[in-house]
Parts: C-alpha cells; sequence; structure tokens
C-alpha cells in the first residue's frame, strides 16, 4: 500500500497515513517530535490533539513514539496509535527492517554521483554534535549510508540518501565528512543559517510492513514549501 497524499492538512498537521494502529506525518522543520526543555508544544501533542478532535475521544488519546526527526529537518514521522502497535514498530526499528530515504540538498559536489559511506560516528552530549571518523575510536558507533545525486540545482545538488544504520544526525555529520554539509546547517559546516532556521534535509520515504495487518507500507512525504525544495522536478 503507498500513501503520498496529505489525507488531512488540519491545524498545520500534515497526515500522510492513518489507520486504528498508527498515523504518519509530515513534519516540518523546526517542529520537535517530543517534548523538551524548551517547553514548546511537540508534534506528539499535537497528533494527540487531532486524533481526540477527529474522533471525539474522552480523557487521555494514547500515541507512542517510534522514531525522531532532528528538529531544523521535515519529513516522515511515523506514530503507533495502539499499545499493541508500539513495541512491533520499535522492533521494526531496532532490526532495521524499516526503509528509511532522505532528500539533502548541498552546495558542494559529492566526490562520486553515488557512493556508500562508512564512517564511525562519536557523539559529543555537551555540543549535541556527532563527529565522523574513518576508523573506530573509543565509543563511537559504525554509521553506513548510501547516497546518489538526483538532480542538479543552478547552485546545488539534491542528494537522495538511503540510511543503513540510525546513529545521532548521522546524515548531516557524514555528507559534512565528505565536505558536503547540508544547505543551512551551520553544526556540520554550512557558511550561513536558513532564515527560518531549517535546514535543507526531508524524510522522503518510509517502507516498513504494517505491524498488525502484515502488508507493506509506503509513505512519500510532499517537500516543504519553499523555493529550493519547490525547483526539485518530482519525478
Amino acid at each position: 500500500m503507498t500513501s503520498e497524499k496529505i489525507l488531512s492538512n488540519k491545524n498545520n498537521l500534515q497526515v500522510l497515513f492513518e489507520d486504528n494502529h498508527i498515523i504518519v506525518v509530515n513534519k516540518r522543520p523546526g517542529d520537535i517530535v517530543q517534548g523538551d526543555k524548551t517547553g514548546d508544544t511537540p508534534l506528539s501533542e499535537v497528533v494527540k490533539e487531532y486524533l481526540k478532535d477527529k474522533y471525539n475521544k474522552p480523557g487521555n488519546v494514547y500515541l507512542g513514539v517510534v522514531h525522531r526527526l532532528d528538529r531544523p529537518t521535515s519529513g516522515i514521522v511515523l506514530f503507533a496509535r495502539t499499545s499493541k502497535a508500539l513495541p512491533r514498530l520499535n522492533q521494526l526499528f531496532k532490526d532495521r527492517d524499516a526503509k528509511k530515504t532522505y532528500w539533502a540538498v548541498v552546495k558542494n559536489m559529492p566526490p562520486k554521483q553515488q557512493d556508500t559511506l562508512v564512517h564511525f560516528l562519536k557523539r559529543n552530549p555537551k555540543q549535541n554534535k556527532s563527529y565522523a571518523h574513518i576508523k573506530e575510536v573509543p565509543e563511537s558507533k559504525k554509521a553506513i549510508l548510501e547516497y546518489k545525486i538526483i538532480q542538479h540545482l543552478n547552485n546545488y545538488f539534491v542528494l537522495e540518501i538511503d540510511l543503513h544504520t540510525g546513529r545521532h544526525h548521522q546524515i548531516r555529520s557524514q555528507l559534512s565528512a565528505i565536505g558536503c554539509p547540508i544547505k543551512g546547517d551551520l553544526k556540520y559546516g554550512f557558511d550561513r543559517s536558513n532564515k527560518d532556521a531549517s535546514i535543507h534535509l526531508h524524510a522522503r520515504k518510509l517502507v516498513f510492513m504494517h505491524p498488525v495487518k502484515n502488508e507493506e507500507i509506503q509513505v512519500i512525504a510532499p517537500v516543504p514549501n519553499e523555493n529550493i525544495w519547490n525547483a526539485i522536478e518530482i519525478l
């Protein structure tokens, strides 16, 4: 089953797929998935309110957070609507059986048209940053991704990225390590920020087995309504 349309766009919440067990939304850059020290309303609470309103549910609404996206990133976020679905989805992501595809916009041309990048990432919690090393170092974790150039815009290159591992800031750190920081990503070496503090990294596609129905679900998230994203020819 494939979903690539916005089913609902209420209160700035873009719902991409929804049934009794799961809900998939298109996160805007700047939204946080779960509550943090900023006190800003997280996406999880917005989704709860949407469900409560749509189904006229009294009391608390169950919603399980399966995975996260960095705050400045946009794209697909999957939530569990039932306690039955959550552990199954957690296991799916742990076993890397969910296929995640991202789009990234970079200014510098990558060394190759397509390549597999392997690094060892070491996280610095104080800086909230991960450093990519060619060889294993103490407390590092192996990170693997594949990229290919899918379009060349006037001043930028659009990369499609398939993640093989899910490390902290993995795409941002690994692309920076090959001299291709993502547009707007000051933390990882881009020369200026985007006006809205976003970065041009978008969780474009997610393919996974439904936790209850045992059928393949494929969801595609429209890119943000922004000049550079809008310049991409959607194939």
